[in-house]
């Protein structure tokens, strides 16, 4: 393929009046401009490369969003797509692009932390990005310090070393899982699981000991175990009876597995509280093809409370996802406009009784047949 300069040459004219005819900028001649398009025609010649374009004019008007799921999981999750729809929103508004950047985990055969779509990240062309939910001892951390890249920190760590972070959006996760906690605990329930997806990269089911559990990679997952340990210990209610199950994966199918190991358990629990909807939907499914009653025999509460949560009446902890993605992009816009950015933004979360939760059933809970 012709090179600019090639173009020039053959039209006899120098780079500099070839590129003004193509980019449309300086005076030149309606006699220049036919030669030089007819040559460049004649030549194979293209045009110029736009992304090298917007690189030289210091911007190219897109912004990325750094996932630490693959793409089916982002686009097919309610609180993932609710925090896209308004990072979109206020792209959209204010012409600007987005471009989603997968980093998922690596391969459990794999030691040590890795994830794939790193080379993704280290080409993407990109502004500035907002880090959403990425866990400590992902590489996506270090590859984007690399780069320089301003940064948001949603639902992320932000203690990467030089890292040029903008601002850091949060909910209020430890107090809101807290009132999960005592919402269960004033309903009578003294042995309760908490379900997460997984405590490190590293995809495992069962139960965690706390003392492995307090280590999370993720900032959220700590956050909310924090929360659920707080509320039972102001209820004088002994830790060993909260405990704490990996389900392998933020999914309906490993949500019913668990809740199959749970409630066939020797000493089964009476209620869950999930870090997700997901998880809590899939504990609720799981429970009824046992033919358990939810709530009668196990009480269930997510967290996030997407849109079907009210439709099966689960009880959850409503988060504002869609406004978080807002105050994540507005920050990012603000920043490479170069104007002032609040450093931290907290929203609020609210628990949204309904009727997966109440009363323990009287005595032991109620096992299969």
């Amino acid at each position: 393929m012709a090179t600019l300069r090639e173009v020039a040459a053959a039209a006899g004219v120098s780079t500099a009046t070839a590129s003004n005819v193509f980019n449309g900028t300086g005076r030149v001649s309606d006699a220049v401009r036919a030669r030089v398009v007819e040559t460049a025609a004649a030549l194979g010649y293209a045009g110029p490369n736009p992304a090298a374009a917007s690189l030289r004019r210091g911007r190219v008007g897109i912004i990325g969003v750094v996932l630490a799921e693959g793409l089916g999981y982002a686009l097919g999750d309610p609180a993932a797509g609710a925090f896209l729809a308004g990072v979109a929103e206020v792209g959209d508004a204010a012409d600007v692009g987005l471009t989603l950047l997968p980093v998922p985990p690596g391969r459990p055969d794999r030691t040590g932390p890795t994830a794939r779509g790193l080379p993704t990240l280290e080409r993407a062309i990109v502004d500035g990005a907002i880090v959403y939910s990425i866990e400590e001892d992902s590489p996506a951390l270090p590859t984007l310090v690399a780069r320089r890249l301003p940064l948001v920190a949603v639902d992320s760590p932000r203690d990467a070393t030089e890292a040029p972070w903008v601002a850091r959006v949060l909910v209020r996760d430890r107090d809101a899982a807290a009132d999960a906690a005592t919402h269960l605990a004033a309903l009578g329930h003294r042995r309760v699981a908490v379900v997460v997806d997984r405590l490190t990269s590293a995809a495992r089911t069962g139960r965690a000991p706390w003392s492995q559990a307090r280590q999370a990679t993720s900032s959220v997952i700590r956050e909310r175990l924090a929360g659920y340990a707080d509320a039972w210990r102001r209820a004088g209610l002994p830790l060993s009876a909260l405990e704490v199950h990996e389900a392998g994966a933020n999914s309906v199918e490993a949500g019913q597995q668990l809740a199959r190991d749970l409630v066939t358990a020797r000493a089964p629990v009476t209620a869950v509280a999930c870090v997700s909807d997901v998880l809590a939907l899939g504990m609720t499914q799981g429970a009824r093809e046992l033919g358990l009653g939810v709530p009668r025999d196990l009480s269930v509460v997510g967290f996030d409370d997407s849109p079907l949560a009210a439709q099966v009446g689960l009880t959850s902890v409503a988060q504002p996802l869609r406004e978080k993605g807002e105050t994540a992009a507005r920050a990012l816009l603000a920043a490479l406009a170069g104007q002032p950015v609040e450093a931290r933004t907290e929203l609020p979360a609210t628990l949204v009784v309904r009727g997966s939760t109440g009363p323990p059933a009287q005595g032991e809970a109620a096992r299969p047949r």
